[in-house]
């Protein structure tokens, strides 16, 4: 793959001749030129964009940039046509920016590239050890305690429900919550 070459074209027939050239040299069809340029320019005008916005919508504005280059006319008559070209490309992303920021995204988020996303296995075996450090955490409290962390965390009772249930108040069924969710606290603080 050619990229970030400089594609040489013929010149046009009153060039060659202002220069001493002939006229009949191998003169190519604007469009077949073109079609070179694209080829050796289109990896390296994806990569900017994709760094730029992400891989989705880089294709489309690579494409953009080409269509408007190719419209303008402008291939046949400049020296350099990368350097229009990312002009073009630089433009289309700047105009890209513009639009975002009235609509208030600046940065939007390409998950697929910008987001790392832990196996699912590995997030599985993290919850099973949280669960099992939980649940170590809460053993040495006394029976009752753990029955109302439960019955409230679980089950999703209100303290009044408990209060109710178990016959005590409702301080008492705060109080035992709240050693429990320092016990809790205590152990996510370790795996945090």
């Amino acid at each position: 793959m050619i990229t970030g070459t400089h594609v040489r074209r013929e010149p046009d027939a009153a060039t060659r001749e202002q220069e001493g050239g002939s006229a009949t040299a191998s003169a190519r069809s604007p469009h077949v030129t073109f079609e070179v340029f694209y080829r050796a320019e289109y990896a390296r005008l994806l990569r900017f964009f994709q760094r730029r916005v992400g891989r989705d919508d880089a294709p489309d504005l690579t494409q953009e940039a080409f269509m408007r280059f190719f419209r303008s006319g402008a291939f046949e008559r400049i020296e350099y046509p990368e350097a229009y070209l990312a002009r073009i490309a630089r433009n289309l992303w700047l105009n890209r920016i513009r639009q975002q920021k009235r609509s208030g995204i600046l940065y939007p988020l390409d998950e697929a590239c910008d987001a790392p996303i832990p196996p699912d296995q590995e997030r599985q075996f993290e919850a099973m050890e949280l669960r099992r450090a939980y649940r170590r955490a809460l053993r040495p409290l006394s029976r009752k305690t753990r029955r109302v962390f439960l019955m409230h965390r679980l089950r999703g009772m209100t303290y009044q429900n408990i209060a109710d249930e178990l016959g005590i108040s409702n301080k008492a069924v705060e109080k035992r919550i709240g050693r429990a969710l320092a016990r809790c606290r205590k152990v996510a603080a370790r795996y945090s």
